[in-house]
């Protein structure tokens, strides 16, 4: 019998059964209150902009539900345009002390973020023990093939003025080592004084060879160079340093 709350009725005789039935429907109410233990959302929906929010509740098995209905939110004003970026420049890479914390220098010059790295070296290890004198070990496998050389090509030769430090810049292409020289010329030198005038005379044979004799016969043990290149460069350098060569024999 379910609960009534018009029971008993006013004024009525005071029965037992009556006061019997309500009792047992309240104790059956009570058994049936729900006792939430747990929330748990189950979904969460995006709605179009001005739609209004909404959010469904349910109870199943003491946990609580939650479904939310929420409408999205009006689109920002557009922020400022950045700075223009082309790319990343590493201005150097240092090595510090052991210990030293690393270090990074960050700048922006209008164009490129440029970075300074400090990167500390490792301790040097302490000498491990000497060991037994074994045989000895099976040979390596054999290493990767290097990158193929074709020939070295000189990219060109440019004169610098007096007292200006020679340079040489050089280049991998995959295939031929690139060189760029920078040598400077020689100094003029200052006008000699004029000389008196010597007595004329002959010069024979014998004080030709006596006067050859005393030269510099240092470039007589240098060997030419006498393999041709394929790059037009290299084989005009390589003729005219075998000229200089023959030019300074006796």
């Amino acid at each position: 019998m379910p609960f009534d709350p018009s029971l008993p009725l006013p004024n009525s005789p005071l029965e037992s059964q009556v006061i019997r039935d309500q009792l047992q429907a309240l104790f059956v109410l009570i058994n049936n209150i729900v006792t939430v233990t747990a929330a748990q959302v189950d979904s969460t929906n995006t709605l179009p902009q001005g739609s209004p929010a909404n959010v469904n509740v349910s109870v199943s098995g003491g946990t609580l539900h939650f479904s939310f209905d929420i409408p999205q939110g009006q689109e920002g004003l557009v922020g400022p345009a950045g700075p223009p970026f082309a790319n990343a420049v590493v201005d150097s890479v240092n090595t510090a002390e052991p210990g030293t914390p690393a270090a990074v220098g960050v700048g922006f010059d209008g164009t490129n973020v440029r970075f300074t790295f400090d990167i500390p070296r490792g301790n040097d290890g302490s000498q491990g023990p000497q060991g037994n004198d074994g045989g000895q070990g099976p040979s390596g496998n054999d290493g990767a093939q290097g990158p193929p050389f074709a020939q070295a090509v000189v990219d060109g030769v440019t004169t610098l003025d007096p007292g200006q430090q020679a340079t040489v810049q050089t280049s991998f292409d995959g295939s031929n080592v690139r060189f760029t020289f920078g040598i400077p010329r020689g100094s003029d030198g200052s006008n000699g004084s004029d000389g008196s005038q010597g007595p004329p005379g002959d010069i024979s044979q014998a004080q030709l060879d006596n006067a050859i004799s005393g030269t510099s016969a240092n470039t007589n043990s240098v060997n030419t160079l006498d393999t041709g290149f394929a790059d037009p460069d290299m084989e005009a350098l390589r003729q005219k340093l075998n000229e200089m060569i023959l030019n300074g024999r006796r």
